[in-house]
C-alpha cells in the first residue's frame, strides 16, 4: 500500500465511521469497551487528516450524473469532494473498497487505490 503525505477525507467519512460504531454497539455486535477502542484509535488516526465539510460546492456537484451510475448519495458527496480536492491537489489518490465509487472514480480520471 502507498503511502500518504496527507489524508483528506469529507466530514461524512468521520459521520459514517461513528455510526458504524454506534450501530454495531447498538445490535450487540461489538462491547462497550470495544466501541470505545475504537473511537479513540478513530480520533488517533484522524488527527491529521484535512476534512473537507460537505459544502454547497460538493451537494451541488453531488446532484449531476457521475460515470458508472447508479451512484448512491453518499457515495457521490465522497466523489464530488475528491473532485473539489483534486482542483488544488492534481496527485490526489481516490481510496475506496466499493466498485462503484472505484468505478466512477476511474472514469472521471481519477488514480484509484488500491491498485
Amino acid at each position: 500500500m502507498e503511502e500518504a503525505d496527507s489524508v483528506i477525507a469529507s466530514d461524512l467519512t468521520l459521520l459514517e465511521c461513528d455510526r458504524s460504531i454506534i450501530r454495531a454497539s447498538a445490535q450487540s455486535k461489538i462491547r462497550e469497551e470495544p466501541a470505545n477502542q475504537l473511537r479513540m484509535v478513530l480520533a488517533d488516526v484522524t488527527r491529521h487528516w484535512r476534512l473537507l465539510p460537505i459544502s454547497r460546492d460538493i451537494v451541488s456537484r453531488a446532484r449531476q450524473p457521475f460515470p458508472g451510475e447508479p451512484v448512491r448519495s453518499l457515495d457521490a458527496i465522497h466523489l464530488a469532494s475528491v473532485l473539489l480536492a483534486a482542483t488544488s491537489l492534481p496527485d490526489v489518490a481516490l481510496l475506496s473498497l466499493d466498485h462503484r465509487v472505484r468505478t466512477a472514480g476511474a472514469r472521471l480520471g481519477l488514480r484509484v487505490i488500491p491498485g
